[in-house]
């Protein structure tokens, strides 16, 4: 509800905060990628920015489109206008957030992957990351412990902080359990893993090095073809920071399997 302290151009900026990239888990607003809002009465006229102009087209039209979803459900917005800028597909994306054409609509056969199965896939990214960056909590806390003891690990066990409140987020996203005596090491079904759990981390762990380090580098990108824009930008609030010039070479390999 707008007050006489926040006003609509406040509350549209804190809307677009529940708009996540879907490969870096951050919202949008923390990234840096709202390059301007205007508010004027019951029209909003958003203009979105990237790192590159290269980056996948189904993940710049998922953003952009949610964007314009929480701003459209905004109860005084009347008129909502979405544009991404210098981005390859930019016509294409904001003549479909025009018409509200839809992805499909928007990219015809070109759109390979429906968005929801994308948004899916990386919510089960997301929650592995968070699972990980908990139980690692876990170990440190219980040097005598291995991670073959994180099988006996509920979620009560876990230290009620940022980390774990980051993990019960996603697992409510994925319909798991969050009650404190659930398991905490399942997977994204909530089927609890066997065997060596060693290994099973060092999975979780790739993933969750693969976010923080593409979260980071982005920053850094957007910052080189912005300059200024790091002003906007919030520190990440998970996982351990990784300098950018060491993330130059896995970024190199990282890059084909995502964007």
């Amino acid at each position: 509800m707008t007050t006489a302290t926040t006003t609509r151009k406040d509350e549209a900026y804190a809307a677009l905060g529940v708009v996540l990239d879907p490969e870096l888990d951050e919202p949008i607003t923390d990234l840096g990628f709202v390059r301007s809002l205007e508010v004027d009465e019951g029209t909003v006229h958003l203009h979105l920015r990237l790192p590159t102009s290269f980056c996948s087209p189904n993940f710049a039209y998922l953003m952009s489109g949610d964007a314009k979803d929480v701003l459209t459900a905004l109860p005084w917005t009347e008129r909502v206008l979405v544009e991404l800028d210098d981005h390859h597909d930019s016509d294409k994306i904001n003549a479909g957030l025009a018409a509200d054409a839809g992805y499909r609509g928007t990219f015809g056969h070109e759109a390979e992957e429906d968005l929801e199965e994308l948004r899916a896939t990386f919510r089960r990214k997301a929650y592995v990351a968070a699972m990980e960056r908990s139980l690692m909590a876990w170990l440190r806390a219980n040097p005598d412990s291995t991670e073959n003891d994180l099988a006996a690990v509920v979620l009560g066990d876990l230290a009620d902080d940022r980390t774990s409140t980051a993990l019960l987020r996603r697992r409510e996203a994925l319909g798991l359990r969050v009650d404190p005596a659930a398991p905490a090491l399942v997977d994204h079904t909530g089927r609890s893993h066997t065997g060596d759990l060693t290994m099973v981390m060092r999975r979780a762990r790739a993933t969750r090095v693969s976010i923080d380090g593409n979260a980071h580098f982005c920053r850094g990108l957007l910052q080189t073809r912005y300059p200024g824009s790091e002003e906007q930008q919030v520190p990440r609030m998970e996982g351990a920071f990784i300098p950018l010039a060491t993330l130059t070479v896995q970024h190199s390999t990282t890059q084909e399997q995502s964007r």
